[in-house]
């Protein structure tokens, strides 16, 4: 087992091709201990070199109430009057704080999520 870390793209090709092969090695053993040191170094490559941007806040809360079978009545539980919702999933009103306390803690949308600009 020869870890090193991956700093160019030929490396992360290399690291990818050997967890592919070792990707089953069963936890405590010599190959699963590689798995598991392999898969931090590719997962920090994979942060610095391939970032992911996190989603739009009112795609989020649209996403999020598909998953919890959510109408927009129920939205308005959590953050007001029904009309509020609509102009909220419309763009045409922003989050207030509150807002944004209530749906993170009702729905579990975290808050660097919905405080975004949009």
């Amino acid at each position: 087992m020869e870890i090193k870390p991956i700093k160019t793209e030929q490396d992360y090709q290399t690291a990818m091709e050997r967890l592919e092969v070792i990707f089953d090695a069963k936890p405590g053993t010599p190959k699963g201990d590689e798995l598991e040191v392999l898969g931090v170094l590719i997962d920090n490559y994979e942060r610095m070199y391939f970032p992911i941007d996190l989603p739009d806040p009112i795609e989020a809360i649209k996403f999020r109430m598909e998953q919890m079978n959510y109408s927009n009545k129920d939205l308005a539980e959590i953050i007001g009057f029904k009309g509020r919702v609509s102009e909220i999933l419309n763009r045409k009103r922003k989050l207030s704080i509150n807002m944004i306390r209530r749906l993170h803690e009702a729905m579990q949308i975290p808050t660097d999520v919905l405080v975004q600009e949009y």
